[in-house]
């Protein structure tokens, strides 16, 4: 089952990279970045399961910076905001 897991977060991550190489997303975007955090999410916590170290360290960071990018979106699109 785990590996069910993993190989759907990984395909989150594929799918965002993919449609944003045929132009079908920008990296800007909330779609995009919802689908990085989700999957770099799912794969930092199989990491801290599995006890890996480097892939928790890459996933953990890809998942704040997609966290923060995020954040910063949703921020910048509230009503009233410049």
């Amino acid at each position: 089952m785990e590996h069910v897991i993993e190989v759907g977060g990984a395909l989150f991550i594929l799918s965002a990279f993919v449609l944003a190489q045929v132009g079908r997303l920008t990296t800007t975007s909330l779609v995009y970045l919802l689908l990085n955090l989700a999957g770099s999410g799912i794969l930092a916590v199989v990491a801290a399961v599995d006890g890996d170290v480097g892939f928790l360290l890459l996933e953990g960071v890809w998942a704040v910076v997609s966290a923060l990018a995020l954040a910063k979106l949703l921020l910048r699109s509230r009503p009233g905001r410049p």
